[in-house]
């Protein structure tokens, strides 16, 4: 087996048991949406690219066509917005500054970052407590900072940055597998 397929293959199986996990999280993210809540989600590089390829199927699909869009925001999309922040309160506010103007109490926060020590995701979660939002990690090895300060965490146990967003993306797509099976 290629070694990259071997490091995937390891991981997916030491995540398999927070599957119950994932179906929790898909079932209150289905309620909080189709109750007129919403996603926010952030993450740095290709754990943005992560986030945004999360609210991209939520708020167009997954599988079920003609289901209703859900509300879903990936926080580092708005250029402008990142860059007046970044520029005018710094690069740790980039993400925390957008929960506190779009984030609503018993909305949901998705922070993604294979390290859990970026300080602009971590900053998000702790702005998403504090205005009541359902705050989760998507994350690599625990224990790290963004897994202590969210509601809950998943992390995988894995030491490469690729095959850690190949999980997340997974996880992902369970997630939306979980919601449109919900809503259904």
């Amino acid at each position: 087996m290629h070694p990259h397929l071997a490091r995937l293959s390891a991981a997916l199986t030491a995540v398999d048991p927070e599957t119950p996990k994932i179906y929790a999280w898909g079932y209150k993210l289905a309620a909080v949406l189709s109750g007129g809540g919403r996603l926010l989600a952030c993450g740095n590089g290709g754990s943005a690219a992560e986030a945004q390829h999360l609210t991209a199927e939520l708020v167009g699909r997954y599988r079920v066509a003609g289901r209703r869009p859900y509300a879903a925001i990936p926080l580092h999309a708005d250029t402008s917005s990142l860059t007046a922040i970044g520029n005018d309160f710094g690069m740790a506010e980039l993400y925390a500054r957008q929960v506190r103007a779009h984030g609503r109490p018993g909305d949901v926060l998705l922070c993604l970052s294979t390290s859990g020590t970026s300080r602009n995701v971590t900053e998000a979660a702790e702005a998403g407590r504090e205005c009541g939002l359902t705050t989760w990690a998507l994350t690599g090895p625990g224990p790290n900072r963004l897994a202590e300060l969210c509601d809950e965490a998943l992390t995988v146990p894995a030491g490469d940055t690729a095959t850690i967003q190949e999980v997340h993306l997974t996880v992902i797509h369970m997630l939306c597998d979980v919601i449109e099976k919900a809503v259904a």
